[in-house]
């Protein structure tokens, strides 16, 4: 899992000018909750570009005065015209309590039925799964080279050692549909 480093400082006041002052001098106002107390503090803006845009999920190492906090982004506001984060909740990592995190799907190898003219379609791109931080994967990777056209994998397909996905089982993941040229190749093969 990747991790991004960002530094902050403690929050000396709190309140919506405390706030309005922060985003003025290029600040995001966050909290940090999960082991006990809360922390409030601030962030510079500019540290964000890392996480939102970036499609891979991160755990975010956080240096609060000269402390740091792993931690995960749990939610984000924006300013509804400019888009500028507006306000961020962060939720503290240990090492015994699992998260929940929604997780990538990517696929390896060519389908025979890609092959014979089908089309690999993704039904979800991303899988929500749960694990301790230590075992979350960073992709769910899926072996496609067995399927055929009209042949799919399903949640209940994916076999997860250290992890557990929490979609609905019956759910398809990727699947090969039929398209005109792996419908020709059919009838020329069976003819």
């Amino acid at each position: 899992m990747r991790v991004v480093s960002m530094s902050g400082s403690l929050r000396e006041n709190v309140g919506k000018k405390d706030a309005k002052a922060l985003r003025r001098d290029a600040k995001v106002p966050c909290v940090m909750y999960g082991k006990g107390e809360q922390i409030l503090f601030a962030v510079d803006q500019t540290a964000f570009q890392r996480i939102l845009f970036n499609p891979e999920p991160c755990f975010v190492s956080i240096d609060i005065n000269g402390t740091k906090h792993s931690a995960m982004l749990k939610d984000i506001d924006f300013h509804p015209v400019t888009e500028i984060v507006y306000h961020a909740d962060f939720y503290e990592l240990t090492d015994d309590k699992p998260v929940v995190m929604s997780i990538p799907v990517h696929t390896t190898g060519t389908s025979k039925g890609v092959m014979k003219g089908g089309k690999l379609v993704y039904k979800q791109k991303r899988l929500n799964v749960k694990a301790v931080p230590a075992n979350m994967p960073s992709e769910v990777l899926l072996d496609v080279t067995d399927l055929d056209v009209a042949q799919r994998i399903r949640v209940q397909d994916i076999h997860a050692d250290n992890y557990e996905i929490l979609n609905p089982k019956s759910s398809e993941v990727v699947n090969v549909v039929s398209t005109r040229a792996s419908a020709t190749a059919t009838e020329d093969s069976a003819e």
